[in-house]
């Protein structure tokens, strides 16, 4: 096994090996993965160390670190701007971050993995420090409108669980990638009136499968990321889109995390 770090903005995670491929997820910049021998071209099987999902990389995009660094950093500071920049030391190139992107090893606004070191002035989340949920619904907030993009985690193109997952990395707190997954943990609320801003609702299909999730917001509001990241109404039947005049996404459980 092989261990590597992303090095670049927003790299895609693909569910074969070609560029052709679905992609299943991004890794942001300073986010790492374990890298399986399995190789097609220069396509390696991987598996993402912040939420365990396999998929597939193309190792132009990463940066190999041996075993000791890759359980040794410091994934604690958090990019919390929509887009700064980093630069390579001695090359003096830049490469634009985004918001939720991790920023490994942080300390006197410079950073060191593998052979590289990099700067960075921009501003950061310590999310090793106790957050609040005014701060996840603030977060929230900085998504408005951007697209929807199966698979995205960032704020140029996102799907409804990765909009999940990021605001509650920037909150300290680890969520799995897909709602399903999400689903299974937290606490389960009975009704809709005891919900909170920044607890999660989950909306399940005519199977029963879980397909959706939204962050919860006061006065009966969701903020989702459907077309793109909206702010819907919601009741006990689920999400009302009023500018269709009807029910988009059929409310199944509401869940405490945080």
């Amino acid at each position: 096994m092989k261990y590597g770090i992303c090095h670049l903005s927003i790299v895609p995670c693909r569910l074969e090996p070609a560029d052709s491929s679905e992609m299943v997820t991004q890794l942001l910049f300073g986010e790492t993965v374990k890298v399986y021998e399995e190789k097609k071209g220069s396509w390696r099987r991987a598996r993402t160390a912040y939420d365990d999902y396999e998929c597939w990389i193309d190792s132009n995009q990463i940066t190999f670190i041996t075993e000791e660094e890759f359980e040794n950093i410091n994934a604690f500071f958090v990019a919390s701007e929509l887009v700064h920049v980093v630069e390579k030391k001695n090359s003096k190139l830049i490469t634009p971050i985004v918001l939720g992107s991790t920023l490994p090893n942080l300390k006197n606004k410079a950073m060191v993995f593998g052979e590289d070191e990099f700067s960075f002035d921009g501003q950061t989340i310590d999310t090793s420090k106790e957050q609040t949920k005014d701060n996840i619904v603030a977060n929230a907030m900085m998504y408005l409108n951007t697209p929807y993009l199966w698979g995205g985690r960032s704020p140029f193109g996102i799907d409804c669980s990765g909009f999940s997952q990021v605001i509650y990395k920037l909150n300290g707190f680890k969520l799995p990638r897909d709602a399903s997954q999400q689903a299974e943990i937290g606490d389960t609320l009975s009704f809709i009136e005891e919900s909170e801003s920044g607890d999660l609702a989950f909306f399940d299909n005519e199977e029963g499968n879980i397909i959706h999730v939204g962050i919860m917001l006061e006065n009966n509001r969701i903020i989702h990321a459907s077309g793109k990241v909206r702010i819907d109404k919601i009741d006990h039947q689920g999400i009302f889109n009023v500018e269709k005049n009807t029910y988009s996404h059929r409310l199944r459980l509401i869940k405490k995390v945080l």
